[in-house]
């Protein structure tokens, strides 16, 4: 199992040179009574039974222990010498993700603590190193059921059923170390204006107040513009004229690589210049209506649960989609890793930002603190990405949650992002004058009855009163979900077809009604893949194809109504 770490870098959008990767064996505790704090498992000399195989859960089987009962409190360990390379620089110690309370400590001091299981831990521990061997904790608290953390599709009983599926808890995405010099960039967003040919750049540095940043942007590795600025406090602001304009597109991720110098630092970038509007509900990618054709992509893998035990499965599920005729994707129910969206972007594949907000109750007040910052700070990891196109913070919200937390989390989103399309939450109950699209969910496993149901949008008049849908464009951002196979364990949605050709019939009809619906702007079919128990991907969890994917295609790929 310790061949699969992860080496690639983990962040394609905030390259250095100077990194280390740290994944592979970690001393690892499984603190079952919550009590090794008391007891010093921050210290050297208390002793870790297991190791574990980072950057894999503990519950799946490239950590090299595959312990699927609860656990609320795991710590791991590492002992690390700093390269010589990094001596008179700053060190910063990064998690891609930690779920769900993490707390760093370097040689027994605390270096960081972070509430969220699907964004970055950081921390600079340049003050806590010493000569020689360094020992780095981290401890990891995942309170799943108490209602208090979102966890997507975890499941919060003890064997995995319906759509709810095997936990993560800890370490789940690479760690790793970064050198940079006293004066570095920290973040930067990019804002491609196609009408004007140019790219508008913000950055925020640290202790480079009156220094000069330098931009060069290439395409191909041709040279295609240069700006520079001089920073004022923290940030600098400027624009880049591009000599070649190439549009990011769907099927086609032209992407411009970018690099970004503020004195000795460099970091290596891209973008993709495409504009976004919407069309009373429609997107509109580069001023062309699109119907958007997603699959629900829910990012579980056989053996590492949340993790691809490659980079290249990645792409390949990517691809996947593709071949059965989508593209793109609603990211489900969890926040994906940058390297996923990599692949996204460089293959031109639109998809839906979301956050994993099932298990935590709206209505409480522990859930402003356990949500809107996570959801904060992913918004600004992943907002250069060119293929998210929308942001969907919630899910599947019930009507008596609490209204003005949905609106709160639309204020705080469209505040860091006006540049997206936002759904406010998908599916069953919107928040009047908050979404940019209706959306609903819709299992009708009869065609006919389907185009039934969906036949007063084009009347006009709303429809399914209890979540409140007025006559406009709809995206219908769940239907589907046919089982295969149709014996054995496992479970889909309604009834089941009775052979393959029932199938692929029942697959193309359910298509064919939300392609020729001219108020449809729309579809996301439910899977592109099982996971465990739910039978309904279109690949099996092992990600073999389960028909022929050229039939599925054609089904897809015909011309919606909109698009006359």
């Amino acid at each position: 199992m310790a061949k699969y770490l992860r080496p690639e870098h983990p962040m394609p959008q905030f390259y250095r040179d100077t990194w280390v990767n740290l994944n592979g064996e970690w001393e690892f505790y499984e603190d079952y009574s919550v009590s090794a704090y008391e007891r010093g498992a921050m210290k050297p000399d208390f002793e870790y039974p297991l190791t574990i195989n980072v950057p894999f859960c503990r519950e799946s089987v490239l950590s090299g222990l595959g312990h699927t009962d609860f656990c609320d409190s795991v710590w791991y360990r590492k002992k690390i010498s700093i390269p010589e390379s990094f001596k008179g620089k700053r060190t910063l110690l990064h998690i891609g993700a930690c779920d769900y309370k993490t707390t760093v400590y370097v040689n027994g001091r605390v270096a960081a603590k972070h509430i969220g299981g699907y964004v970055p831990v950081n921390a600079d521990i340049t003050d806590l190193l010493c000569e020689g061997e360094n020992v780095i904790v981290v401890h990891a608290l995942d309170f799943l059921r108490d209602g208090n953390q979102p966890g997507g599709k975890q499941c919060r009983e003890f064997y995995s059923h319906g759509c709810s599926y095997t936990r993560t808890t800890g370490i789940w995405q690479t760690v790793w170390l970064e050198a940079v010099p006293e004066a570095y960039i920290k973040k930067f967003k990019f804002y491609p204006s196609v009408e004007e040919s140019k790219l508008s750049v913000t950055v925020e540095a640290e202790n480079a107040d009156t220094m000069t940043l330098n931009a060069v942007a290439f395409y191909e590795g041709v040279p295609v513009g240069a700006a520079s600025s001089v920073l004022s406090g923290k940030t600098c602001s400027f624009e880049i004229d591009l000599s070649e304009l190439h549009l990011w597109e769907i099927g086609n991720g032209r992407l411009y690589d970018i690099e970004l110098t503020l004195g000795k630092d460099s970091v290596k970038s891209y973008f993709g210049m495409r504009s976004i509007a919407n069309d009373k509900g429609t997107l509109v990618l580069n001023g062309k209506k699109v119907f958007q054709r997603l699959i629900l992509d829910q990012g579980f893998y056989p053996d590492g649960i949340y993790t691809a035990r490659e980079d290249s499965e990645l792409e390949a599920d990517v691809l996947r989609s593709v071949a059965c005729g989508f593209h793109g994707a609603r990211l489900h129910q969890k926040i994906f890793e940058p390297r996923f969206l990599w692949y996204c972007d460089k293959h031109g594949y639109i998809v839906w930002g979301e956050h994993g907000n099932w298990g935590l109750d709206i209505s409480r007040p522990e859930a402003w603190q356990g949500f809107i910052p996570e959801w904060c700070e992913a918004v600004e990891r992943d907002f250069n990405h060119p293929a998210i196109i929308g942001w969907c913070p919630l899910n599947e919200t019930q009507a008596n949650q609490n209204s003005e937390f949905v609106k709160a989390v639309a204020s705080v989103t469209r505040m860091l992002d006006p540049t997206r399309l936002y759904i406010d939450a998908s599916g069953w109950t919107h928040v009047d004058g908050v979404t940019d699209i209706m959306d609903l969910h819709k299992y009708e496993q009869d065609p006919q009855k389907l185009a039934e149901f969906l036949a007063p949008l084009e009347e006009g008049k709303p429809i399914d009163i209890r979540r409140g849908y007025i006559g406009m464009p709809t995206f219908v951002s769940e239907y589907g979900g046919i089982r295969w196979p149709i014996e054995g364990a496992g479970w889909g949605y309604g009834e089941s077809v009775k052979n393959e050709q029932g199938f692929l019939d029942r697959f193309a009809g359910l298509a064919e009604v939300l392609l020729n619906n001219k108020f449809l702007s729309g579809l996301c079919y439910t899977q592109l893949t099982d996971v465990e128990q739910e039978v309904n991907g279109l690949y099996y969890y092992d990600r073999r194809p389960k028909f022929d994917c050229e039939i599925l295609k054609k089904a897809i790929s015909a011309k919606a109504a909109i698009e006359e």
